[in-house]
């Protein structure tokens, strides 16, 4: 059993840097680097981005508590994946039965179009600022993602990915360029600032809720099972998680300083991340907003992949269904054509005039956090299964780390609708 010394445990050294290892290394990597950095989609993006414009640096501190709660998140979903070799949602039918399963579905399945839908927002908003129409970049960009996943291997699509998470690297220097004072940041990183609006408890819900997603515990242990990898080799990809989480936390983190070193310090407003790249121009000039720009793009391409099939894997794992990128539409049918079905829909809302992209993009956010906590339940009920896990269950700290962030995203959620319901009963509450 993971017991009290599971910390340790996981940042322990993987035996010798020699060639055998790094080689082993390198073929596991994968799921945690994609699944971490996928995150930091459309709608993460956007999200991160308006935190920073609307609140400065007084944000940046939840980054850190967020920080461990994901690495522990993703490596428990890891965890499940090598030693039962099945994906989350085929353990929670195997569990709690297909009609506790349905409804899980379901829900997910409607949080997760918004996501899907945002992505192709993010498409049409990056190149749009390249002078390039919504009504091109979009169908385009379905056909790409369509094409990708239905006829590429495993293996190709993985090398894809992994691809693109450098593509990153375009937020940090966005961030160098615009000269923040780093003093100012990290002394606002270290120092909770408390604020009692509803509006700033929407946003942090909203940060936990775009960098912890419901459907990246779904992927994660998805990817894990259909990559083949068993708890003999799983120290390899419990790095693999760590690396992917930090990479993901360091780009969402310079995404707001540069938002907040720039936008906010001048008092502008945006309400999407591709306002936020064309306002850095007069600011820290062209070639800092065209890397924000381009950097958007290839994340909401990167996620417009792994939103739909992260939906698709866990539908099917539900009902208990063939899935898979290495089949075709003859071996798994209902996997592919969910999967087209996602995109094509997805796609299409964009293209309508008129529709409420940026509402779809933050509230998509929103809901995932509001999601969250009961996804987070299922995994800790599961994780902690002497059956299923027998000796790798959760030790006390992954269990403390975990069931606090059930417990504080359940009381943000109460009050945030608290305070839609009856308004400014947060600032009533924090008067008392």
């Amino acid at each position: 059993m993971f017991t009290g010394i599971s910390l340790l445990k996981f940042f322990k050294p993987l035996g010798k840097v020699n060639r055998k290892n790094i080689l082993l290394f390198l073929a596991i990597l994968g799921p945690g680097v994609i699944t971490a950095n996928v995150d930091n989609d459309a709608g993460g993006i956007t999200t991160y981005s308006l935190a920073g414009a609307h609140f400065g640096h007084t944000i940046l501190w939840v980054m850190i508590p967020t920080t461990v709660a994901l690495v522990v998140i993703q490596e428990m979903c890891a965890r499940m994946g090598a030693v039962t070799g099945k994906g989350l949602s085929d353990l929670i039918r195997e569990t709690y039965g297909v009609k506790v399963t349905f409804y899980v579905m379901v829900a997910l399945l409607l949080t997760n179009l918004g996501n899907s839908v945002s992505e192709f927002a993010g498409i049409a908003a990056s190149l749009e600022i390249f002078g390039i129409s919504k009504y091109l970049s979009v169908p385009s960009g379905a056909l790409l993602v369509w094409l990708l996943i239905v006829k590429g291997s495993y293996r190709l699509v993985e090398k894809v990915f992994l691809v693109a998470c450098m593509v990153y690297i375009a937020y940090p220097i966005a961030a160098f360029m615009a000269k923040p004072d780093w003093h100012t940041i990290m002394t606002a990183t270290i120092v909770p600032t408390i604020k009692s609006d509803s509006a700033y408890l929407m946003t942090i819900i909203g940060l936990v809720g775009t960098t912890i997603a419901p459907w990246m515990q779904f992927y994660q242990q998805s990817s894990v099972v259909e990559k083949g990898i068993t708890i003999e080799h799983y120290g390899f990809s419990r790095l693999d998680v760590f690396i992917g989480c930090i990479m993901a936390i360091v780009v969402a983190f310079f995404i707001v300083v540069a938002c907040a070193s720039t936008i906010h310090t001048q008092g502008l407003r945006i309400e999407t991340a591709a306002d936020a790249a064309v306002a850095l121009k007069p600011l820290v000039g062209n070639y800092a907003a065209s890397l924000f720009a381009f950097g958007l793009f290839n994340a909401s391409l990167f996620a417009a992949c792994i939103l739909p099939l992260s939906t698709t894997y866990y539908i099917c794992e539900g009902m208990g269904w063939e899935s898979g990128i290495d089949k075709d539409f003859r071996e798994a049918p209902q996997f592919f054509w969910l999967f087209t079905f996602i995109i094509i829909l997805s796609a299409a809302l964009i293209l309508i005039p008129n529709t409420p992209l940026i509402t779809i993009m933050f509230l998509s956010q929103v809901v995932n956090g509001v999601m969250l906590p009961f996804v987070l339940i299922f995994i800790l009920l599961l994780v902690n299964n002497k059956r299923l896990m027998q000796k790798y269950r959760n030790g006390i700290f992954f269990n403390i780390i975990a069931w606090t962030t059930v417990v504080i995203m359940i009381i943000l959620t109460l009050l945030m609708t608290l305070d839609m319901i009856i308004p400014n009963a947060i600032n009533t509450l924090f008067a008392l």
